[in-house]
């Protein structure tokens, strides 16, 4: 069988859901042509193939290529001096309250060009490129007006053009409330849902939806009316929830079929039976947890019993998470949330891809998917979450290549 290009000699952490654990497959192949994965498994078992190259791995594991499901990559400026406030004793709620927090970072966007975005971005991305990370969501939500999220979104598309990635842009109009709307907050969810969903669909340039359901975000009912907004156009959804209180956000967006709910820390259990029944995928965010210095984990055992899907994500961004290492969310979802090595491997592949509606292009070695790898110096998988600064990434293949 004619193919572009075969790994051998390999270890195989498949994390194909029709087998136990990780998938793991010694003495294993891995062959690809036009992009797509041929085959994905034992040498024995392998068919015949007449490959243009060769590639022993020498033993090395080969996983699926990484996945962050949530990222706010796209933005300018820093908030390190907010980060000193909450060392001294402020609290996110009255730093937001204060005109800081996201509508700091709105300024510092608005006042940036494209162009200006993507080069701030791009180191941010490399960085998550580097640990093996071949899909990334990136999420607006720092512009507020409709001229500004278009810019972001933008930039996040040009960000996928500038490097060997796949970008999954996400519109996060309903991020917090711009200054221009402090006194009438509804005014601004039907800015956002009458002129900027419309645009952004009709320009193509979001996967999703998402809001921040919260007290210093939106309300339920508000978040309702740009999941109702995101329906029309065909968008679908997912949702920022319990992240500092029990709104019941997850319910909401469980009616909805989201994708995802993330953060949850204060999700209940109704919340969970809501997004089993829904098939959401549960998005936990540790650097937020950890850079927050939150005290109530998410409610893993309830999500496990329920079987909701659990994906890990960065999160990355300027205010509650400037986090760029994938491997470290996986060390600290284990440390903090008590998550088990094949689930932190799953939750930033195959879990991840099912976060963001890819599960049939991505997340896992199976043939028909996109040949994303990534190929690892290391003696067990178990590594690639036990060990904290340190990147044992062999090789990044996407799409391949």
């Amino acid at each position: 069988m004619l193919c572009d290009r075969v790994w051998r000699n390999a270890r195989l952490a498949t994390l194909a859901p029709n087998r136990p654990g990780l998938g793991e497959v010694e003495d294993g192949l891995v062959a690809c042509r036009d992009g797509r994965i041929l085959y994905a498994g034992t040498r024995a078992d392998a068919p015949n193939f007449e490959a243009a190259e060769t590639v022993d791995c020498e033993g090395r594991w080969i996983t699926p290529g990484l996945i962050d499901p949530h990222t706010h990559l796209v933005y300018a400026g820093d908030r390190a001096a907010e980060f000193e406030q909450r060392l001294a004793g402020a609290s996110y709620e009255e730093i937001a309250r204060a005109g800081g927090g996201i509508v700091s970072t709105m300024r510092a966007v608005r006042a940036a060009s494209e162009g200006e975005l993507v080069h701030a971005a791009l180191p941010r991305l490399d960085a998550l490129i580097a640990e093996g990370v071949t899909t990334v969501e990136i999420k607006s939500g720092y512009g507020l007006s409709l001229e500004d999220e278009l810019k972001q979104l933008r930039a996040a598309r040009a960000l996928g053009e500038a490097r060997a990635v796949a970008v999954s842009p996400t519109f996060l109009g309903a991020h917090a409330l711009p200054p221009e709307f402090r006194e009438d907050p509804d005014a601004y969810i039907a800015e956002v849902c009458e002129q900027m969903i419309p645009v952004v669909a009709a320009e193509r340039l979001a996967e999703a939806v998402d809001a921040f359901c919260e007290g210093v975000g939106f309300s339920p009912t508000q978040v309702r009316r740009v999941f109702e907004a995101a329906r029309v156009h065909g968008l679908p959804v997912k949702l920022h929830a319990e992240q500092l209180s029990n709104l019941h956000g997850a319910a909401l967006a469980a009616e909805f079929g989201a994708l995802s709910a993330d953060h949850l820390e204060h999700l209940d259990e109704n919340g969970v039976q809501a997004m089993a029944a829904a098939g959401t995928t549960a998005v936990l965010l540790p650097g937020a947890y950890y850079f927050t210095r939150e005290t109530k984990p998410p409610p893993v055992d309830l999500l496990r019993a329920h079987g909701v899907p659990i994906a890990l994500a960065t999160d990355c961004n300027p205010g509650t998470s400037p986090l760029t290492s994938i491997l470290l969310v996986m060390n600290m979802a284990a440390t903090f949330f008590r998550l088990k090595v094949p689930e932190c491997l799953a939750g930033v592949t195959r879990e991840a891809a099912r976060a963001l509606g890819r599960l049939d292009e991505i997340g896992t070695l199976e043939a028909g998917k996109r040949c994303d790898l990534a190929i690892w110096n290391v003696e067990r998988p178990a590594e690639l979450v036990y060990r904290i600064g340190f990147n044992p990434l062999h090789a990044r293949i996407w799409k391949g290549q």
